[in-house]
């Protein structure tokens, strides 16, 4: 009698590509208790292996870190899976199966984070000595991570450690699911052409589009019905496009006021987490949750980034006050009434006359020049030229969660030796996929049990218009830009050669600094070899006007004061609320944002304004005291850009040379090394903040 071994749930494979088709909300319920049970079993022998060992000899890196590694690695697997689903196929069954377990995967991680065994065992390998500089750093952080997830506290404190971790994960995902329903729940129906006066035909399809998806089936671009919605792709070009102010100024307040009820808002979620934040500050001996940010961040203290933040904001605001002052003027030279008034949800609209009037450019008239195809043609090229890299479609090759999901594999150009993979998710599906863009690990660099190599394998998520009929996703200009800063993550997560998964890729990089090479990517969208390579009609094949490229090289600083300032606002906001506010400071979290708002915006925030009920970033993401981070990487990444900029971008062998250069040190070394080593190794230099201030149009008011 034979018999046949049967493979593990989908699920629990806990190796290779997933099976996304085959994990459902039932599997979810069904196996994600037992594989903690066998992890649970498993740390237990791992402890008891070490205690014995330590006992008696000096232990070895392969018998403390890579068993270590291979038990996470099998719940990040397994729960990332789950994870990266519930962003990008929500729904009702997955988003309770997903509740159902997130407090026992807290509980487990607390429990590994909180080992003593563990700890002790970690600090003896460092004591030991001989280990390289890529070991150490994996260890350090490891013993730093250990503390701040409480391993030195006992007893009661550490009860309510794990008490507020559950609760602060249970809290992170309610308050995106909150901003996910509040999005999706409101609709604007628009039925008269007059509504409709001033936006493109592409928007006008695309609105017509959610029409019929939401049963209007008879609704067209020319005659409608519209169906406005609060998601970007809509959104967006709708306040920018509109000429109908009233209905701009529903759909922003619509907007900014998205989870705010009284009895579904976020309001008592944000203070809840703040002060949970705090109180566990508190226990670990810090005095606020910024400090907590801070200890395993670049930036070396909340003075270090509040000089920045300043620095940044001294230089923006008179520019941003311009700005504003030059969007009055166009109102006023058109004879609009609200000239003397400008309301926030005029400023998108006037910025765009206002640009169409000093650059002659129509940022949506561009479109047609940027399909997908084309673009990820020109992104594939740019890499080629600068990394050596080849990148081929591989579609049908992997599994993957949604027809427009699309697989691609990476090679070496010189061995053609394979390297890496990546899926990318390009389009907005507003009922089942969070908004925003975003790149997350898959398969980490690693080597498996047998000695195998594993290979990297990313997610790139992105929400830009959809392909309508015949007509492929035509692209903004912004939509191309953020392609090219996920791919700049991807690359780094791609690329690396470090074969100690604790640093590989994004791993062990500070968090202030892993914006560098997404950032870095979005350069290239204005050099004229790279977009002029790509830019071409999707009908005609013609290539953009080399008019229309210089329009956009110009306009490029247009609104930097506005937009640098957006960013310190946000940036201070997140840091003073985990630095400042305390439940007895006697102003609540939004008396606090409008405070910091007086000196960080031009136009006062409205009444409706509730911001802080849709910041997803700092409250259900994990940029906690660490919204800064964007500016901060945008140091670094302006200044590793001006590198080929000081070479020459037409010095085709210098730039191939500089970006070999980039390759060997930011994408290849990780979190091997200290972000500012590794800056240094490729620039020759640390950072200055010239290149940025230069970028951002800010060099007048920055002085």
């Amino acid at each position: 009698m034979t018999t046949t071994l049967q493979s593990p749930p989908a699920l629990l494979a806990g190796e290779g590509l997933p099976r996304f088709e085959a994990i459902t909300p039932d599997q979810v319920v069904a196996h994600i208790p037992a594989l903690l049970s066998t992890l649970q079993a498993e740390l237990d022998r791992l402890e008891a292996d070490l205690a014995a060992a330590a006992a008696g000899r000096n232990l070895a890196w392969a018998e403390v870190m890579d068993p270590l590694h291979r038990l996470g690695e099998r719940l990040r697997w397994s729960w990332g899976v789950v994870s990266h689903l519930n962003g990008v196929c929500n729904s009702p069954e997955l988003r309770e199966a997903h509740a159902s377990q997130q407090a026992a995967v807290v509980a487990f991680g607390n429990r590994a984070g909180q080992s003593r065994v563990l700890f002790e065992a970690l600090r003896s390998l460092q004591a030991q000595g001989g280990l390289d500089p890529t070991q150490e750093r994996i260890l350090t952080a490891e013993l730093r991570d250990m503390e701040l997830r409480g391993v030195g506290l006992e007893g009661e404190a550490q009860e309510a450690f794990n008490a507020a971790s559950q609760e602060l994960a249970e809290l992170a995902t309610a308050f995106g699911n909150r901003v996910l329903d509040a999005t999706n729940a409101w609709t604007l129906r628009l039925s008269d052409p007059a509504e409709v006066e001033g936006l493109p035909e592409s928007l006008k399809e695309q609105l017509a589009q959610a029409a019929r998806d939401a049963g209007d089936g008879e609704a067209t671009a020319a005659e409608g019905p519209w169906l406005l919605g609060l998601d970007m792709p809509r959104f967006g070009p709708f306040l920018k496009y509109s000429r109908r102010r009233d209905l701009r100024e529903i759909a922003y307040k619509a907007h900014v006021s998205r989870a705010s009820g009284k009895t579904d808002g976020n309001w008592p979620a944000i203070e809840r987490i703040l002060t949970l934040r705090r109180e566990q500050a508190q226990r670990l001996g810090y005095g606020s949750w910024a400090e907590v940010s801070l200890a395993a961040k670049m930036a070396g203290s909340v003075a270090d980034v509040e000089a920045l933040l300043e620095d940044l904001r001294t230089a923006a605001y008179p520019v941003a006050l311009q700005e504003l002052e030059a969007l009055r003027a166009c109102a006023a030279r058109e004879g609009a009434a609200e000239a003397a008034d400008l309301k926030p949800w005029d400023v998108s609209f006037w910025a765009e006359v206002r640009r169409q009037e000093a650059f002659d450019l129509d940022s949506e008239a561009l479109r047609p020049w940027f399909p997908l195809p084309r673009v990820l043609d020109g992104l594939f090229g740019l890499c080629d030229r600068l990394f050596g890299i080849r990148i081929h479609p591989a579609d049908g090759e992997a599994p993957v969660w949604h027809p427009d999901v699309r697989f691609f594999r990476v090679d070496d150009a010189g061995s053609g030796e394979p390297l890496a993979a990546f899926y990318l998710d390009p389009y907005s599906r507003p009922g089942s996929k969070r908004g925003g863009a975003w790149m997350d690990e898959c398969l980490v660099r690693s080597v498996d049990a047998a000695g195998a190599p594993v290979l990297p394998v990313a997610y790139l998520v992105c929400n830009q218009s959809p392909p309508v009929g015949e007509t492929p996703s035509l692209m903004t200009f912004e939509e191309v830009e953020t392609l090219f800063h996920e791919f700049g993550h991807g690359l780094q997560h791609m690329l690396t050669t470090v074969e100690r998964p604790q640093a590989a890729g994004i791993n062990n990089v500070e968090w202030d600094a892993v914006e560098l090479p997404s950032q870095f990517m979005e350069n290239w969208c204005y050099d004229h070899a790279t977009l002029m390579g790509m830019a071409r009609h999707w009908q005609s094949g013609e290539p953009l006007p080399e008019a229309e490229f210089a329009k956009l090289q110009a306009a490029r600083t247009f609104m930097g004061g506005a937009a640098t300032l957006r960013q310190v606002h946000f940036a201070l906001t997140d840091l003073r609320l985990h630095s400042q506010w305390t439940p007895e400071c006697g102003r609540t979290p939004e008396q606090l944002r409008r405070e910091i708002a007086v000196t960080t915006t031009v136009l006062e925030p409205i009444e409706e304004d509730a911001f802080l009920c849709s910041f997803g970033h700092i409250f259900a993401g994990g940029y906690s005291a660490g919204y800064y981070s964007y500016k901060w990487a945008e140091v670094l990444s302006a200044d590793a850009f001006s590198a080929f900029e000081e070479v020459g971008l037409e010095n085709e062998a210098a730039i191939q040379a500089t970006g070999r250069r980039f390759r060997e040190t930011v994408l290849s070394l990780g979190g091997s090394r200290h972000p500012g080593e590794v800056f240094e190794t490729f620039r020759g230099r640390p950072p200055s903040p010239e290149a940025l201030i230069r970028h951002s149009g800010l060099v007048a008011a920055g002085g």
